[in-house]
């Protein structure tokens, strides 16, 4: 039975949060001793820390990065439809952009809006897209799907 206990716990640690429902069960059903109860509170409290300053910005960058993935011309034309691609420029970092646009860093995007290397997607390129068919990266920022064409040779 301590075994499964240990299981349990380290699962538990790894969850969003921990609510006063989850304490009070831990307490009544799983009659955890006194010691094993606060080291779970310990953990769980230590993961749900909201980190500070460059560790916030680090954490949403690695963020977004875990959710940027390869897509096709074709599967992005709904969200085209619906006017919510943000064209990024290849010279651009499209983490660092889709970071920006999360933060609403209306000064930043702002300028590279100004220097033509975000945009909204026009017809044209869409129309050179849909001829062509690039491999693309995407990230999501809702209600923002930002885009850029991958660079031949780059992973």
């Amino acid at each position: 039975m301590s075994l499964y206990r240990n299981k349990y716990i380290k699962k538990r640690r790894f969850s969003a949060f921990m609510s006063d429902a989850c304490r009070a069960c831990l307490r009544r059903c799983c009659r955890y001793d006194a010691l094993t109860f606060s080291m779970v509170l310990s953990m769980t409290e230590q993961f749900n820390a909201k980190p500070a300053g460059d560790e916030h910005a680090s954490s949403l960058y690695g963020k977004l990065l875990g959710e940027t993935a390869a897509i096709s011309w074709h599967e992005l034309q709904p969200f085209f439809a619906r006017g919510v691609v943000l064209w990024v420029a290849a010279a651009l970092d499209l983490i660092g952009v889709a970071q920006a646009v999360a933060e609403d860093d209306k000064a930043r995007i702002g300028a590279w809006m100004a220097a033509g290397e975000v945009n909204l997607l026009q017809a044209a390129q869409a129309e050179d897209w849909l001829a062509r068919d690039p491999s693309l990266w995407a990230v999501v920022v809702a209600p923002w799907v930002l885009v850029q064409e991958r660079v031949a040779g780059v992973n």
